[in-house]
């Protein structure tokens, strides 16, 4: 893989190393050597990131069921199968997608890739700055903010430490927002797996340029204000509208992700 401009190889990317975890081949040697010191600490970890990528899946389709047509993709990573756009333009072609990040990797791999496709695209820019992300050319040209659109904050939140900061953040985006829009979250957090989920922050805030930040259930519900949260609420990644009971297994809370869809009324 050649290395687009802007990027330290000296450093683990957040991104990648879960690129990595999902078997993607857009990540270094360096993020490799973080993700199996992470996987040797906690060995569930790529099956937790199947699964924060299946409630992506899940929650694309509950949009599209509700009639939504336009997605807005922050800190969307490295593209790898099963993207937002692939899931929504397969259930609903037309669908129009807009992703957004900052790390030059994932931009760049995301334009080769959505080249070809006129109702995709991807900005670099802060998912922490709504204004210059919805006014970006990328936005303007392909969303209708006066119609609903899904926002997707999927492992997003937990890299934003300043506790007040993610509220902050995703009010501007609901204000902007018509009714009828939804917010879907995925939020790590440590009430599945108390034993090692600190271990895990420290290597993430030792190791890369975003901390992690593991929250309560009652402290990423905080995050819905202004969402009614559709059923079956906030819970484990695996025990949101399975496609069979199997995906949920014995103990979903060891899936120590807390997931919810909520609608703009």
């Amino acid at each position: 893989m050649s290395e687009p401009n802007e990027v330290d190889l000296d450093k683990p990317n957040a991104a990648r190393v879960y690129d990595y975890y999902l078997g993607g081949s857009h990540n270094f040697a360096v993020d490799r050597k973080m993700g199996d010191e992470a996987i040797a600490m906690w060995p569930e970890l790529p099956q937790i990131m199947q699964a924060n990528r299946a409630f992506l899946r899940r929650a694309v389709h509950c949009c599209v069921d509700q009639g939504v047509r336009q997605f807005l993709d922050l800190g969307s990573g490295i593209p790898t199968v099963g993207n937002v756009h692939e899931v929504a333009q397969l259930a609903a072609p037309g669908s129009r997608v807009v992703y957004v990040d900052t790390d030059p990797v994932a931009v760049a791999y995301s334009k080769t890739l959505l080249a070809d496709n006129a109702d995709a695209d991807i900005v670099r820019a802060d998912a922490r700055d709504p204004e210059a992300v919805l006014a970006s050319d990328e936005v303007t040209a392909l969303l209708d903010l006066d119609q609903p659109v899904a926002v997707m904050m999927v492992a997003l939140l937990h890299f934003i430490g300043d506790e007040s900061a993610p509220r902050e953040m995703i009010a501007r985006y609901r204000d902007a927002l018509a009714p009828g829009s939804f917010l879907c979250i995925s939020h790590a957090t440590d009430e599945g797996r108390p034993d090692v989920a600190g271990e895990h922050a420290d290597l993430y805030k030792q190791r890369t340029a975003t901390p992690l930040t593991f929250r309560s259930r009652a402290e990423i519900g905080e995050f819905f204000e202004g969402f009614e949260l559709v059923d079956p609420g906030l819970v484990f990644m695996p025990q949101w509208r399975p496609v069979s009971p199997s995906e949920v297994g014995d103990n979903p809370e060891r899936m120590t992700g807390l997931v919810g869809v909520g609608r703009k009324l």
